[in-house]
């Protein structure tokens, strides 16, 4: 019977599930992070993994003896898709890469090799998305706010493009699905949590249903400018709407003010 190995959902769990199999030699065992699995229902195999940091730290400092930088930054790539399938990959990659007598994190016709680099291209590309499409708005305070969606955890690879980018002021970026946000106060980034839905405030236009901010007296004025320049600047004759939604999907569009005031237009 399969071993199934339950963690906690963050990396150190999950690296302390590859100890744990090479302790045990469980190098054929199923790893979720969605608690008591389905899969676990049928199990009489099935070990809830406690997160050890000596025993993660061991392990990523195996990976970085046996692997390159590039793959070392794949593995955290997929790892923050958050997908469970993903997660089993991670697991798998690492009982290959030390089972190996040789470098073997490059053998892209191994599936759990291929698996990284393929996720690794989709969690880069949302983050490329991100920090092309984020548009921040302004609050009473002076604070800039933006609201995000990814489909994967990209909030700690954005926040250097956005640190660089917005050096003279301070900014949010706040992951409604994820619960936590990135804030730069003119000199770190720091990782923030709190309860969106608790704000008071006006709602914010474009904003989400569950998160409203009072905005800056002139922020509809800067919006409307913005809108404006995209108009004057649009020529509906070479209008492509088949290859501008290839480009800009339309689920980013709840970020742009210009989307906004033109997203039925465009939808029709």
């Amino acid at each position: 019977m399969t071993v199934t190995y339950q963690f906690d959902g963050t990396m150190t769990g999950l690296l302390s599930c590859v100890f744990r199999a090479f302790e045990f030699k469980d190098f054929d065992a199923r790893v979720t992070a969605d608690g008591y699995s389905q899969t676990a229902l049928f199990d009489n195999d099935w070990v809830n993994v406690v997160s050890n940091d000596e025993h993660a730290q061991r392990v990523w400092q195996g990976l970085k003896q046996k692997v390159s930088s590039s793959s070392l930054k794949r593995f955290y790539y997929t790892f923050l898709s958050e997908q469970a399938v993903a997660y089993q990959h991670l697991f798998n990659f690492c009982c290959y890469v030390f089972r190996s007598s040789i470098a073997v994190d490059r053998n892209y016709g191994h599936p759990d090799v291929l698996a990284l680099s393929q996720w690794t291209k989709q969690v880069g590309r949302e983050k490329h998305r991100m920090e092309a499409f984020v548009r921040f708005k302004k609050a009473k305070d002076g604070l800039f706010i933006a609201l995000v969606k990814p489909d994967f955890n990209v909030l700690p690879l954005i926040e250097r493009h956005f640190k660089a980018r917005y050096q003279d002021q301070k900014w949010l970026i706040y992951d409604e699905q994820r619960n936590y946000g990135i804030y730069y106060d003119l000199e770190q980034v720091h990782q923030v949590k709190m309860d969106a839905r608790a704000l008071d405030t006006s709602q914010a236009a474009g904003f989400s249903q569950s998160f409203s901010i009072e905005l800056d007296d002139e922020e509809a004025l800067y919006d409307q400018l913005w809108k404006d320049y995209f108009r004057s600047v649009n020529i509906q004759a070479r209008r492509n709407m088949k290859l501008h939604i290839q480009y800009v999907p339309k689920r980013y569009w709840r970020y742009m003010n210009e989307k906004i005031l033109n997203a039925k237009n465009e939808q029709d």
